[in-house]
């Protein structure tokens, strides 16, 4: 699954983006991939590893929820196993 999120520029400065990937890994366990930084620039990248997929979708929302609080936008999200309303 993956989200793409991103904020409005504030003036000339390019927009602000932060992306959430949840993969299942080789061992059985769930990888969550978080990246942000501003388009154009190098990004930040962030990895959770959990051993199972319930606790890593509660992070994957959380984190998602933090983000919309902080100004992101939803801009689209991918996957068969997108929560509803994400698709």
């Amino acid at each position: 699954m993956r989200i793409y999120m991103q904020r409005p520029p504030a003036g000339a400065e390019a927009p602000r983006f932060f992306q959430l990937t949840l993969q299942q890994d080789l061992f059985g366990g769930w990888l969550l991939v978080r990246e942000w930084g501003q388009l154009g620039a190098r990004p930040s990248t962030r990895r959770s590893v959990f051993l199972d997929q319930e606790q890593a979708e509660a992070a994957l929302e959380q984190l998602r929820a933090q983000q919309t609080e902080r100004g992101f936008q939803v801009m689209f999200t991918r996957g068969a196993d997108a929560p509803h309303g994400y698709r």
